[in-house]
C-alpha cells in the first residue's frame, strides 16, 4: 500500500495548480472604494466549468468543476462552529415541536429526536470526513457524483436548491406572522420587503456576510435555549410565580404517548425535518480558509447541539406542557402563541419572557431565510458549474459571490409576496410538497456516498492513516444513518397514505405529503437516460479532484505529530478534544 501519489494524479494537480496560478494575475489597487466595489463584480478568471473541460465521449468533467470553483474562502472557526451549533435551531425547534408534542406526546417526542439526533450525528460525521478531503463546490450534491453515479448527483444538487427556493419565500412570510404577535396594523407585505431587503444584502456582502450574520443568529439562538432550560427546570421544580410543584405529572395525565405507534410515527418525520440545516456545514467546507482544521471542530459540535438543545430542551418541554394542551395545533407553523416554549411560559405566569421569546423565534426565521439564500446559490453554482444547469449560474465575481445564483435565489424569494392573495394556502402548500423529503434524500445520500468513498478509497491502494479527519462512527455508522433515513421515508409514506385519526385517505394529501419523493426520482430518470451515465465503480472513483492536501507523506507526519502532542496533554483536555 502506497502513501504517495501515482504520476497521473500528481500530473492532473500539477495541471491544476498552474492553471489556477496562471489566471490570477495580481490586479493593481484601484483609486477608489467605490471603484473597488465596482470592480468585484466583474467575471472571475479563474473560473472553469465543465462545459470547456469535457472528457472522451463527450461527457463533462463533473469533477474538475466543482474543484476549480473560486468561491471565497473567508470562513472562520467561530463561523462554522456556530453554524454547526445553530445551524437547525429554527421553527422547527421552537414552533413544530408543539404539534409534534400533540400528535405523539412527550414520550414519543423524546424518543424521534434521539433516534433522528442519532442520524444526523453518523450523517454529519460522515459529511466531515468527505468535506475535509474534498472541501468542493456543491459538496454532497458533488458527493453523490462522484461516488454514485452523476445522475444520482444531478437530482440530488436540484432537490437541494428547490428546498431552499421554497424555504426562502415562506420565511419571509413566516417572519411577517412572527411579527403580528406585536403588529397587527401593518400590511403584511410591508415586513416581507423589509425582511427580503435585510436578508439580499447581508448576502450581497458575501460569504464572510453570511458567516457574520449566522455568527450573531445562532449566538442569540443558543443563548435563548440555554435560558429556557434553566427557566423550565425552576419551573418544573415549583420556582414559578404561580408556585407549586410539577415533576413528572403530565406524563401520567394525560400520558407519555398519543395516537399509538403511528403517532410515534409522525413525530419521527417531524424530528427529521427539524434538523434540516445541519449539513450546511459541509456546504460551507468550499469557502472555509483551513477546512482540515476548523470543520472537524465544527462537525463535533453537532453531538453537543444534539444533546443539549434538542433532547434536553424538549425533555423539559415535555415535562411543562401537556400534550393535550389546544395551544399546541396554532393556526401556522410558525404561530409563537403555538411555541410550546411560549405556553410553558405564560402558563407559569411570567409576564415579559414570551415576548422575548418571539423575538427569538423571528431571529430564527430570519435566520433559515439568509441560510436559504446562502445555501441555494452556492448550490446552482455547483450545478452549473458541473454543466447540470444554465451556465449562467456559475458566474462568480472577484470577491467569489456567486451572483447568479443570489440573484435567482433572491428574486424566487419575492413570491412571499403570495402572502396577500387568497390563495396563499394552497399556493404555499403545493411548493412546500415540493422540498418536504429534501433533507430525507440528502441525508441518505451522504451516508450512501461516504459508504462508496471508502471502497473507492480501500480498492485504489490508500489507508485511513491518510485521511486528516476520519468519521467517529465509521462506516457502521453510515450505514446506520442510511438505514435511518430509509425508515423515515417508509414512514411518511405510511402516515401519507393512512393519516393520523380525524384526517380522511386521500391523493391530495397522499401528494401534499410525498410529491418530492416522485420529483427526486423524475429527474434522475431523466438525466441518466439523457446524459446515459453510469454508477461509478470503485477503481475509476476520483480520489484527487479538489484535494486541498496533496502531500500526502507530509499530511500523514503531521497528523501523527499532533496525535503524540495530544497524548502529553491532561486527560480531560484529550477528552474535550475528541468531543469537539
Amino acid at each position: 500500500m502506497s502513501n504517495n501519489l501515482s504520476s497521473s494524479e500528481r500530473s492532473t494537480l500539477q495541471s491544476s495548480a498552474s492553471a489556477l496560478t496562471a489566471a490570477a494575475p495580481e490586479d493593481k489597487p484601484l483609486a477608489s472604494a467605490w471603484a473597488r466595489f465596482r470592480h468585484s463584480f466583474g467575471p472571475n478568471d479563474i473560473y472553469s466549468t465543465a462545459l470547456d473541460a469535457k472528457l472522451p465521449g463527450g461527457k463533462y468533467d463533473v469533477e474538475k468543476a466543482t474543484a476549480e470553483s473560486p468561491l471565497a474562502r473567508r470562513l472562520k472557526g467561530r463561523h462554522l462552529q456556530m453554524i454547526a451549533i445553530g445551524g437547525s435551531i429554527g421553527t422547527g425547534l421552537f414552533v413544530n415541536s408543539g404539534k409534534a408534542l400533540s400528535n405523539g406526546g412527550p414520550a414519543s417526542l423524546l424518543i424521534a429526536f434521539v433516534l433522528i439526533g442519532c442520524m444526523l450525528f453518523n450523517v454529519v460525521h460522515a459529511l466531515g470526513e468527505l468535506a475535509v478531503l474534498f472541501p468542493v463546490a456543491g459538496s454532497f450534491a458533488s458527493y453523490s457524483s462522484r461516488f454514485i453515479d452523476p445522475a444520482w448527483g444531478f437530482a440530488m444538487g436540484w432537490n437541494y436548491a428547490m428546498q431552499w427556493l421554497v424555504v426562502f419565500p415562506l420565511e419571509l412570510v413566516a417572519s411577517s406572522i412572527t411579527i403580528q404577535y406585536w403588529r397587527v396594523d401593518v400590511d403584511n407585505a410591508v415586513w416581507i420587503a423589509i425582511f427580503w431587503s435585510l436578508i439580499v444584502v447581508i448576502n450581497f456582502f458575501g460569504v464572510k456576510g453570511y458567516g457574520e450574520a449566522e455568527f450573531v443568529f445562532s449566538l442569540i439562538k443558543v443563548l435563548a435555549v440555554i435560558g429556557f432550560i434553566i427557566l423550565g427546570i425552576v419551573l418544573n421544580c415549583g420556582g414559578g410565580p404561580g408556585g407549586g410543584y410539577i415533576g413528572g405529572r403530565y406524563w401520567h395525565d394525560p400520558g407519555a404517548f398519543n395516537n399509538g405507534f403511528k403517532g410515534l410515527s409522525s413525530v419521527f418525520v417531524t424530528a427529521a425535518f427539524a434538523f434540516a440545516g445541519t449539513e450546511l456545514v459541509g456546504l460551507a467546507a468550499a469557502e472555509t480558509a483551513n477546512p482540515r482544521k476548523t470543520l472537524p471542530s465544527a462537525v463535533k459540535q453537532v453531538f453537543w447541539r444534539i444533546t443539549l438543545f434538542y433532547v434536553v430542551a424538549l425533555t423539559v418541554i415535555g415535562l411543562l406542557v401537556p400534550y393535550t394542551d389546544p395551544h399546541l395545533l396554532g393556526s401556522s407553523h410558525v404561530d409563537a402563541l403555538a411555541s410550546p416554549f411560549v405556553i410553558a411560559i405564560m402558563d407559569a405566569g411570567v409576564r415579559v419572557l414570551p415576548t422575548i421569546m418571539n423575538a427569538v423565534i423571528l431571529i430564527a426565521v430570519l435566520s433559515v431565510g439568509n441560510s436559504a439564500v446562502y445555501g441555494c446559490s452556492r448550490t446552482l453554482a455547483g450545478l452549473a458549474g458541473a454543466g447540470q444547469a444554465p451556465r449562467l449560474l456559475a458566474y462568480v465575481d472577484r470577491a467569489g459571490r456567486p451572483l447568479a445564483g443570489i440573484a435567482v435565489t433572491s428574486a424566487f424569494g419575492l413570491f412571499a409576496f403570495v402572502a396577500a392573495s387568497d390563495k396563499q394556502t394552497e399556493i404555499f402548500s403545493w411548493l412546500l410538497a415540493l422540498s418536504g423529503l429534501s433533507s430525507i434524500f440528502t441525508w441518505g445520500s451522504i451516508c450512501l456516498a461516504h459508504i462508496l468513498f471508502r471502497r473507492a478509497w480501500k480498492v485504489q491502494g490508500h489507508s485511513l492513516d491518510e485521511l486528516a479527519f476520519k468519521s467517529q462512527s465509521g462506516l457502521i455508522g453510515s450505514y446506520l444513518g442510511l438505514s435511518l433515513n430509509i425508515l423515515v421515508l417508509i414512514a411518511q409514506f405510511w402516515i401519507a397514505v393512512w393519516p393520523l385519526s380525524g384526517v380522511k385517505p386521500s391523493a391530495y394529501n397522499f401528494f401534499i405529503t410525498y410529491l418530492a419523493c416522485p420529483v427526486v426520482l423524475s429527474f434522475f430518470i431523466v438525466y441518466k437516460i439523457w446524459r446515459r451515465t453510469s454508477f461509478v465503480r470503485s477503481d475509476e472513483a476520483d480520489l484527487v479532484s479538489g484535494r486541498r492536501e496533496i502531500d500526502v507523506q507530509a499530511l500523514i507526519d503531521e497528523l501523527v505529530a499532533e496525535r503524540i502532542e495530544l497524548k502529553t496533554r491532561s486527560w480531560w483536555f484529550r477528552c474535550y478534544k475528541f468531543w469537539c
